[in-house]
């Protein structure tokens, strides 16, 4: 992570990581899932002397997505999700908007297709879904990096409710193995809540495997 300075803040009633990507070198900055307080992700950006391009949304729940549209309009940047998480992000009983506070639709402004790579603040940034927690929940890995963020996908020894509209045990079991057999074991994952942990650990001691 030579070029990485990987920081976060919580935000939101349920304690969402927060995550900000920032290019040592350019000052470009990537923030993954702004769930809330959004002044706060401000206050964090101008603490990092960051320069955001982009928002990137693993799921369409309430508390990852709840900032996203703030920090678009303030920073003027684009927001990517995975394709099949488009449905999940405009309608407000599957984003559980409904349940929780006044209903909320939030549209992407790119949407990305499995294993798709994008050039982002001069990252390689692939898309890799991950269906379970929602149908379009994905992943994002950043092959030189070393570093996965899971969203609600992964946790350390663990992986998200499936309880939820539309959520499958059988997918994100099966999403689990799809990311112990292809990353590498020292990889960092970084959650949507909670602690980090890795690939190997997760190989070892994840229940789900």
């Amino acid at each position: 992570m030579s070029r990485l300075d990987l920081q976060k803040c919580i935000v939101g009633s349920v304690f969402t990581n927060c995550y900000f990507l920032k290019n040592k070198e350019t000052g470009e900055m990537l923030i993954i899932d702004p769930g809330d307080n959004a002044e706060k992700i401000e206050q964090k950006i101008l603490e990092m002397q960051g320069n955001p391009v982009a928002i990137l949304l693993t799921h369409g729940h309430f508390d990852h997505i709840l900032a996203a549209e703030a920090i678009r309009d303030r920073y003027q940047i684009p927001i990517y999700a995975s394709q099949k998480e488009e449905k999940t992000l405009q309608d407000p009983k599957i984003n559980l908007t409904a349940y929780h506070m006044n209903s909320y639709t939030l549209k992407a402004d790119v949407y990305l297709t499995d294993l798709q790579v994008a050039r982002l603040a001069g990252f390689s940034v692939q898309m890799i879904e991950t269906p379970g927690h929602t149908v379009g929940s994905c992943c994002y890995y950043l092959k030189d990096e070393g570093v996965l963020f899971s969203g609600d996908t992964v946790f350390c020894g663990s992986v998200g409710r499936t309880d939820f509209p539309e959520g499958s045990t059988a997918a994100i079991v099966e999403s689990l193995h799809r990311l112990l057999d292809a990353l590498p074991d020292d990889t960092e994952v970084y959650p949507g809540h909670d602690a980090s942990t890795t690939i190997g650990y997760e190989k070892r001691y994840n229940p789900f495997v």
